[in-house]
């Protein structure tokens, strides 16, 4: 369930307060005229259930709130309330499958900025699975994966692309290109300090590494591990589920086959630079390809819920990046 508040400009107060009283999705519904000062307006708040949040949260945009006041949504962790519960029971599908277009862009549009967070991280996740190449030690290589932080621009380049938004996917290509160049380069600088340090050679590329040679042998299965990967990353990020995207860090070749590729190219074993190139663009098409078509599977389910339900049908549309949204967690029969 979402805790909805509202700054309404007067003039629109009402009509506001009825959409919210109309939808049984709804509930907890306060009005406060006169009570927002900047900016001014009526204070408005009520929880909605997440299955009914999307249509909420558009239908409130369209009446031109953000313009003229402001709409925030925050999680409710505990709802004890039997009107919670009612509008739980009244509304169309079930929350944990609920998708909320605002939430998902919030969530993912915060992921494409390059930051020198973003930088550190994937060089250091990088330089991790580098060693781990070298040493053929898968735990360095799934400790490298759940570093990376890839993932994030690659969700919002799907959610891009899908709703049209050409400025969010440019960020999010470009911090993927710049992330993954950088930490590529970083690795090669790394290998050679080290080699010269005598802690690895160029044998140890070169022999035999049984745990870790398919970084850069990519075949069939690694479309199918990415395409599976993006459809796991993607229903976690959409959901409540967000415990699986662990999982889907470890289940992709992104950050070790960038590694690879700098470690071969570091001992300019080419070949192997060739095929680990490869594999990371396998598994970044992959990822989006499959991250797409989960959106447009849940766009179209709950296209149908709406219509069964007997309420207006979305319609896509580029938008401005929302204001910071987050999604809830219920008790019980999820009240929401």
């Amino acid at each position: 369930m979402l805790h909805i508040r509202v700054i309404a400009p007067a003039d629109r107060s009402s009509d506001i307060a009825d959409l919210l009283a109309a939808d049984p999705g709804v509930t907890h519904l306060v009005v406060l005229p006169g009570a927002a000062r900047q900016p001014a307006g009526d204070y408005i708040t009520c929880d909605v259930v997440r299955e009914s949040a999307d249509g909420v949260l558009r239908r409130l945009r369209e009446m031109g709130v953000e313009g003229r006041g402001g709409i925030a949504a925050d999680d409710v962790e505990l709802t004890l309330s039997a009107a919670a519960d009612r509008a739980a029971e009244a509304a169309p599908g079930h929350g944990d499958d609920a998708l909320i277009w605002d939430e998902v862009a919030a969530k993912t549009g915060e992921q494409t900025v390059l930051t020198g967070i973003f930088l550190a991280l994937i060089v250091v996740a990088t330089m991790i699975a580098g060693i781990g190449v070298l040493l053929d030690q898968p735990i360095l290589i799934v400790g490298a994966m759940v570093v990376g932080p890839e993932f994030g621009p690659l969700a919002a380049l799907c959610v891009a692309l899908l709703r049209g938004k050409g400025g969010v996917a440019v960020r999010s290509v470009q911090a993927l290109v710049v992330g993954f160049v950088a930490a590529m380069l970083a690795t090669v600088v790394s290998t050679r300090a080290l080699d010269a340090a005598g802690l690895v050679s160029r044998e140890m590329l070169l022999a035999e590494r049984p745990l870790t040679d398919f970084i850069w042998r990519p075949d069939a299965l690694s479309w199918v591990v990415g395409l599976l990967a993006g459809i796991a990353g993607m229903l976690s990020l959409t959901s409540k589920k967000s415990g699986s995207l662990v999982g889907v860090l470890i289940s992709v070749t992104t950050v070790p086959a960038a590694a690879n590729v700098a470690v071969a190219a570091a001992y300019g074993v080419w070949h192997e630079a060739a095929g680990s190139a490869l594999q990371l663009v396998v598994n970044l098409a992959a990822i989006v390809l499959a991250g797409l078509l989960t959106l447009l599977v849940q766009r179209s389910w709950w296209r149908r819920v709406a219509r069964r339900a007997g309420r207006p049908v979305p319609r896509q549309r580029a938008e401005r990046d929302p204001a910071s949204a987050r999604s809830d967690r219920r008790p019980r029969r999820d009240a929401g």
